[in-house]
Order: C-alpha cells, then structure tokens, then sequence
C-alpha cells in the first residue's frame, strides 16, 4: 500500500514538473515570435523526453544527490514515509506556484522537503555540511552566472552582427521590391533596369535585413539555430530534473530504473502538454522582450550551463539558470521588466520554506497512518 502511495507521490511531481517546466526551454521560441504555442510546445515535449531517456546514462551522480545521502540519516532516507513526504511536498509546492504563473525549481522545491522532513524526523538534528555545498552554492551561484554569460554573449553577438546598425542597404530585384511607407524616411534609388537599391532606417528594413547572405538564407539559418538551441536546453532540463526524481523511487520494490525513468518522463511529458500555458506567458512575454537572436544567445548560456552541470553532478536549478538568461538578456537590452522578476524572486525565496512546511505535515500524517 504504501508502495503504491510512493508511486503515486512521484509521479503527482513530476507531472508538476512537467507542467511548470517543459516549456521554458522554448519560451524564447514563442516569446520571439519563431514559433507559435503549439510547435514550441511539441518541439519541447520531444526533447525534453530525449534528455530524460538519456538520464539513464548521463547522470547517475544526482540520483544519489537527491536520494537525500548525507544530509539526512541514512536509517531515515530509506523509508518510504520519507520519500512520500518529500515528493508530496515538492509537488504540492511546483503545482501551486504553476497554478499563479511563477516559473519557480523543482530543485529547490525538492531541497526544501527534503529539509521539512528531515527537521521534523531528527527533531531539528541534520548535517548542514551537504546541504552547503551541495545544493545551496550550486543553486544561488548558477542564476547569476547565467545573467552574465547570457549578457557578454548577447553583446558579442550584437557587436558581430550586420543587422544592428541603424541603416540597412539592399539591392532587390523589381519582382521583389516592397514599397517603404516615407513616414519611415526611405529611399529607392534605381540601379539599373533589373535592380533597385533600398536604403532605409533599421526598422523599415526589418522584413528584409535576414535575407539571402552569400547564398544562405540568413532568416532561416537563425531560425534554425535558435530551434536547435531551444531543443538544447529542454534535453539538458530532462536529463538534469529526471534523475533527481528517480531517485525517491530507488527504494520502491518491483521497479527497475529504466522503467522508473520511463514512468517519471511520461508524467512530464501530460504535465507539460496540459498546463504549461500560464507559465509559458511569463517566460515568453512577461521577463523582457525577446528577438530571435537574443532568444538564441539566452537559450546557448542555459544550455551550456545545465549540460556541464549534469556532468559534473551539481543540482543546478534550470528555472534559475534560464530566467537569469533572460534577464541578463533584458538588461542588456534596457528591456528587463523589473516588477515581474521582482515577483519571481520572491517566488524563489518562498519556495523552499513552502515545500518545507508541506513536507513536514506530510511525514507526519504518513507516519502516524
């Protein structure tokens, strides 16, 4: 029975999980305009599902992380009513926080039950040692170094770029000349009798500045790209989030991991597709405006990020990662809406406290019944 319960449990939180973050890998996707809800969101389910797939091989240092090892008694971390209450909380707190819009961390929510019922268990006795090094420094470090690569990234890029300059020059053929409105001070010169030259202001040159470059379309290429990067991010979120879910059913008898991982990626996957939407209007439209090319430079840095954390083992939150993208992003840009990251902030903080609150009554109810 309890068994069940367990089961139960982590499934309830992963689908949380799925539900408040599969789709902000592709927020910058949607947020830009390169691709509506529907396609961001099936391009985030695919690859989202290959990074948890991929977890069975890539990142067995979490699963012993988030089993709890350390930071609490290891009599403690291998029972059930444990594990119950962790999961439970964590869910309970990653749904809530969905329910109102706020991207907030399944990490940080699993750290925060994690400590609830640790607390509760020892009567205030836990080793603070792993908590430290563990998962705090990782967790409070990862966001700001995402703002700041994301933000010496987007510079570099907008330094190299030709389409930030404030005129365009273009030489069209008649076919595919479009009329520019003298409101935005245009010029159409003729070249000659089979082509016509445009000189513009960078806003009347919008539709036109990614066009065909040495043979290439620019338009497409960047698109490509930024596809590419989106799906990067939702593989490293799979593969950084599943694991630490698997581990809490480690200790449930009858299961295998690799059913344990199929288990946790189809909760995510029902959790993405049913309620993301109030989540992906924060991230996309709410944080800053985003184009193309910043969306790609946000989406590389939470990549990079997240995948080189996996590797290493260190539970970094991709939620803190990819948020601090976007901001790093807005600030760059002078477009950073402050109220709303002010409001996610706040969100971060209560989140650990929340999770441990609930996680505490859980245990509590688990262990009397």
């Amino acid at each position: 029975m309890i068994t069940s319960v367990l089961f139960i449990t982590v499934c309830f939180l992963a689908y949380a999980n799925g539900a408040n973050d599969n789709f902000k890998g592709v927020a910058t996707l949607f947020g830009s305009g390169t691709a509506n809800y529907r396609l961001a969101l099936s391009w985030a389910t695919l690859t989202t599902l290959a990074g948890s797939i991929c977890a069975v091989f890539l990142a067995q240092t979490l699963m012993v992380k988030f089993s709890g090892k350390g930071l609490a008694p290891d009599e403690l971390i291998q029972s059930l009513p444990f594990m119950i209450a962790v999961a439970g909380g964590a869910g309970m707190t990653v749904i809530l926080a969905t329910r109102f819009g706020f991207p907030i961390s399944t990490t940080h929510a699993l750290l925060g039950a994690m400590v609830g019922s640790t607390l509760l268990a020892t009567a205030g006795e836990m080793n603070p040692a792993p908590l430290l090094n563990n998962f705090v420094l990782p967790l409070l470090l990862s966001p700001l170094v995402a703002l700041l690569l994301a933000a010496l990234l987007y510079r570099l890029q907008h330094k190299l770029s030709v389409f930030n300059q404030p005129l365009c020059l273009c030489v069209e053929e008649p076919d595919s000349l479009v009329l520019v409105d003298s409101s935005n001070a245009a010029m159409a010169l003729s070249v000659d009798s089979s082509s016509t030259l445009i000189i513009a202001p960078q806003t009347a040159c919008a539709e036109r500045v990614l066009g065909v470059v040495l043979g290439f379309d620019a338009r497409r290429i960047l698109d490509s790209l930024h596809f590419c990067s989106a799906g990067a991010v939702c593989f490293a979120r799979g593969l950084n989030d599943t694991p630490k879910m698997a581990a809490l059913l480690l200790l449930a008898p009858g299961f295998s991991l690799q059913w344990i991982i199929v288990v946790i990626a189809m909760a995510m996957l029902l959790g993405g597709l049913f309620n993301a939407r109030r989540v992906a209007e924060t991230m996309s439209h709410k944080i800053t405006p985003i184009t193309p090319v910043q969306g790609l430079s946000a989406n590389l840095t939470t990549a990079l990020l997240v995948i080189f954390a996996s590797k290493l083992g260190m539970p970094v939150s991709t939620t803190h990662v990819s948020v601090g993208a976007l901001f790093g992003i807005g600030l760059t840009g002078g477009k950073a809406n402050n109220d709303i990251i002010a409001s996610i902030a706040l969100s971060w903080l209560l989140t650990l406290p929340c999770a441990a609150l609930c996680s505490a009554v859980i245990y509590a109810v688990s262990t009397r019944f």
